[in-house]
């Protein structure tokens, strides 16, 4: 074989792994995660809102749900174009399933929204929902409680839920292959 002809067939493959690339890429299901919330049920919420560390720990668990989506082959929407309806519906617990709507203009095919229940500052519950948007059916859904208000408790809660109730038993049909 001359140097031609597999320079030929290098590029060959490069298109083919290229385009199957671009196929997986446009195939990815798109994903919207809104914020984790704070339901602070133990006396001691603010008046305006979570307090810092608590605000810092919501970002924290979500970021870290929008990275695993990432990681396992979703398309994680950007939820900038939606900012203002977003706030304006906040908090998801009291909308009526508004963030459905929101997802479906952002294009999304499923969205998780997830909840911090604070009992007390030891015990906290994480709870999160993943729905279908196109009709609203809730594919997953977990809860977990943990012990201790700090961000090493917090992550190991949503790192077990990911773990055992997001991912476990895969989803099936929604994830690119």
């Amino acid at each position: 074989m001359n140097s031609l002809t597999r320079v030929a067939g290098a590029i060959a493959a490069g298109i083919c792994v290229f385009a199957l690339g671009v196929s997986a890429a446009a195939a990815a299901t798109r994903v919207a995660v809104f914020d984790f919330e704070l339901f602070d049920t133990s006396g001691e919420a603010g008046l305006n809102g979570p307090k810092p560390e608590e605000a810092h720990r919501l970002a924290l668990i979500s970021d870290a749900m929008r990275r695993k989506l990432s990681e396992m082959g979703y398309q994680v929407l950007d939820l900038a174009p939606e900012k203002a309806q977003i706030e304006e519906q906040t908090p998801f617990r009291n909308c009526n399933s508004c963030e459905l709507r929101i997802a479906r203009r952002l294009g999304a095919d499923i969205e998780v929204i997830g909840l911090v229940q604070k009992v007390s500052n030891l015990i906290l519950n994480i709870n999160f929902q993943l729905r279908d948007v196109a009709d609203g059916k809730v594919l997953r859904a977990g809860s977990v409680d943990i012990r201790n208000n700090t961000d090493e408790s917090w992550m190991r809660g949503v790192s077990y839920l990911m773990r055992n109730r997001l991912f476990d038993p895969p989803l099936t049909g929604k994830a690119t292959p």
